[in-house]
């Protein structure tokens, strides 16, 4: 739906007059020797803080960009309920206490507005009667939260205030200093594509209404008007904008017409200022491009809906300035033929390395200042930033994997013998691997009754040995292994978590002290390391060196996805991909392309949302990909390997059991103790006999690896099946 080019309830004046055209300019020397610019943003009201700011800096001038604070006493009637209590969130004239009663929920709108009055929101009054008077130039464009009928009133000239210098479309300002010429270009306003075309309450080129103004597109014709002539070589070009060039693609598209060397804005409200070029935080050139294009996207949407109405009711010389605005939207760098390291510099746009950029905070949490002598601009930036002191006194979970081992608290009870001890890394609550499943090599000492300055811990960080702890001796803790591997042979597991301590019998070491639960509050928590929010995060109570790599916070792989494997020679991509697969494609929620070796085949995993969208891709993808027959099929699940990591040559991820390959070693009798023994237990067999059964695994080994080797078709199952076979047969010819 349509809707009118303007609000405005009175006629549209045209900025430009008939007859001859004078840019408002003035060039101000302010030091030929050396000078400090102090750029800040969103004072909000708190006008007698310029001086103060200015004399901290040692500036010579002031840049603001934007939230000034141009209000008067009529201004508040005009203030829509939602904007006032914004401006009464934010003024620095109201005090705190003062401020949250306000903003409670059980105050009406009608509550705030009969209790702001102008000083709670604005010192502009006092600096237009003369009570507060500026000490050095101050140079401002106006903001978001602004009273426009004060911005018409300076425009008109009305109103003039001594060192004061609104910076808009039509006025800019030289400043002289430090060896350089710096050019003051400026755009007020916020910037919001669908008032593009709206005046408001405003008048010609600039717009705003009930205690806000915006950006419009005639506004930005005048400035590139103003820009285009009093352009001079030898200057150097300052855009100051209350809208972000970084995030908004329009005001970057201007900075690129202007010709702007350096950027200003503010708008965002961050606690720390930045500073960037583009070539600092795109990937690339095209990542720049596509910001200008977004922008121009934006526009093209607005313009289309509005063309008609604007065609209408503008007049010869506003549509001069359209068009100029126009030019702005249709300003887009050309692409590259190459991008990245390496790429050639043939035609590159200069301010994709070359235009600098700040974004301020508020003028309460940091500044900018501009050092300029001998033709050098240098830049200090200053941000109060983000007060982590709370972390120091807050108790929060520890994150997982990464969680430090806190000093263990001194202990003022006489009657305990036992000196504190080093705690291990707690970790999360997850399964010890079978192989590490009560095995009794303590990661700590055990505590000794013994003064802690007689045993000295040691350096390497390694528990000394011990014949006993806690009441184990070395053949028990073996028994205790064969048991545990015999049960997970029959699928019962000793231990139900990392946290859990087999309770099932007394020959367990863990590897550091449970305090007990009963603890007096004073000084009996000597070991508090493992206690978290409450719950008990231990080591592992058996087999931790301090040396184990925990698990990852992996989520599970997607359970509808494709595998796909090609020849070396072909090129992959992901668009490519998506194409294979024809109808099919729509369903496809990611493709991965793992990094490729020369002379490997290349590999790709196709993701679909729900498994009928997946099986939908394995009937109806294409047959070839780039003229060969890629191998098509579900994924499989593949799990980590960590016991035969080193051992074939794997990619084990240090989780323990096994993978594809694992499984498949398993069914035909190759995994570490899987094979066959003489008399049920490994401790029992002869040497003779254990040579025998050395021989027979590794000649089902060499079976395995062959039939993988010629048969890389088959699956585990059926490599098992023919190894099995073969095997048989050659043990009777033996």
């Amino acid at each position: 739906m349509s809707r009118p080019a303007s609000s405005s309830t009175r006629p549209a004046i045209s900025p430009l007059p008939k007859q001859s055209y004078q840019v408002n300019t003035q060039t101000k020397v302010i030091d030929t020797h050396h000078g400090r610019i102090l750029c800040i943003a969103d004072i909000r009201g708190r006008l007698s803080a310029l001086n103060d700011l200015a004399r901290d800096a040692n500036a010579k001038a002031i840049i603001h960009t934007g939230d000034f604070g141009f209000f008067e006493s009529t201004s508040l009637e005009k203030i829509n309920d939602r904007t006032l209590r914004h401006l009464t969130m934010y003024s620095p004239l109201i005090p705190s206490a003062q401020r949250t009663h306000l903003l409670s929920n059980d105050n009406p709108p009608s509550v705030i507005r009969s209790t702001v009055n102008i000083e709670l929101l604005s010192e502009f009054p006092l600096l237009l009667s003369g009570q507060i008077k500026l000490q050095i130039p101050v140079y401002t464009v106006w903001g978001a939260c602004e009273d426009v009928q004060v911005i018409e009133k300076f425009r008109s000239g009305a109103y003039s205030i001594e060192n004061l210098h609104i910076i808009d479309e039509a006025t800019t300002r030289c400043l002289d200093v430090g060896g350089v010429k710096l050019r003051l270009l400026g755009l007020g306003g916020a910037f919001v594509p669908h008032k593009l075309f709206d005046n408001g309450d405003g008048n010609a080129t600039i717009a705003g209404g009930q205690g806000t103004m915006w950006t419009t597109a005639l506004q930005i014709g005048e400035l590139v008007d103003t820009a285009q002539r009093v352009f001079d070589q030898s200057e150097t070009r300052l855009l100051v904008t209350h809208a972000s060039p970084g995030r908004e693609g329009m005001i970057a598209q201007l900075a690129l017409v202007l010709k702007a060397d350096l950027t200003i804005s503010a708008g965002l409200h961050f606690r720390y200022a930045t500073s960037y070029n583009e070539f600092s935080v795109q990937g690339d050139f095209e990542g720049f491009r596509h910001k200008l294009l977004l922008g121009k996207e934006t526009f093209d949407k607005v313009w289309d809906t509005v063309k008609n109405q604007v065609d209408a009711v503008i007049d010869d010389n506003q549509r001069i300035l359209l068009e100029k605005a126009l030019s702005v939207v249709e300003r887009l760098p050309p692409a590259q033929p190459s991008t990245g390291p390496g790429a050639t510099a043939t035609g590159e746009e200069p301010a994709w390395k070359n235009c600098w950029n700040w974004n301020l905070c508020d003028a309460a949490y940091g500044s900018l200042i501009l050092d300029v002598k001998e033709g050098r601009i240098s830049a200090e930036l200053k941000s109060q930033g983000f007060n982590y002191a709370y972390r120091r006194n807050t108790t929060v979970a520890a994150t997982p994997n990464v969680a430090s081992s806190p000093l263990p608290a001194t202990t003022n009870n006489a009657a305990t013998n036992n000196p504190p001890t080093k705690t291990s890394t707690p970790v999360p609550e997850k399964s010890i691997p079978p192989h590490l499943a009560n095995k009794s090599a303590a990661s700590t000492p055990p505590p000794s009754s013994a003064p802690a300055a007689s045993e000295p811990e040691p350096k390497d960080g390694t528990a000394s040995p011990v014949p006993k702890t806690n009441g184990s001796t070395p053949n028990e803790k073996k028994d205790n292994k064969r048991k545990d591997k015999k049960k997970e042979k029959t699928g019962g597991r000793e231990t139900s978590g990392a946290n859990t301590p087999d309770t099932s019998g007394a020959n367990v070491s863990t590897s550091s002290p449970v305090p007990p639960e009963n603890a007096a509050e004073g000084g009996e928590k000597a070991d508090t390391s493992s206690k978290v929010d409450g719950e008990d995060l231990k080591s592992p109570t058996e087999g931790s060196a301090g040396a184990r790599t925990p698990k990852t916070g992996k989520p599970p792989r997607n359970p509808w996805t494709i595998f796909m494997r090609m020849p070396s020679t072909v090129q992959v991509n992901e668009e490519e991909i998506r194409e294979f697969f024809g109808e099919a494609k729509d369903g496809i929620t990611r493709v991965n392309l793992p990094h490729g070796y020369p002379g490997r085949a290349k590999l790709a995993y196709v993701e679909f949302g729900d498994e009928e969208a997946m099986k939908a891709g394995l009937e109806k993808h294409n047959e070839k990909y780039h003229d060969v027959v890629p191998e098509v099929k579900q994924a499989q699940d593949r799990d980590a390997r960590d016991s035969f990591r080193g051992g074939f040559g794997g990619r084990g991820r240090g989780r323990g059991g096994g993978g594809f390959a694992a499984r498949g070693l398993s069914a035909a009798g190759l995994t570490r103790g899987s094979h066959p023994r003489a008399n049920g237990d490994a401790s029992n067999n002869s040497n003779n006999s254990g040579q025998a059964n050395l021989s027979r695994h590794k000649l089902r080994l060499h079976c395995y690896l062959a039939f993988c080797h010629v048969t890389p078709g088959l699956n585990c199952y059926e490599v098992n099946d023919s190894v099995t076979a073969v095997y048989s047969f050659v043990l009777n010819l033996g």
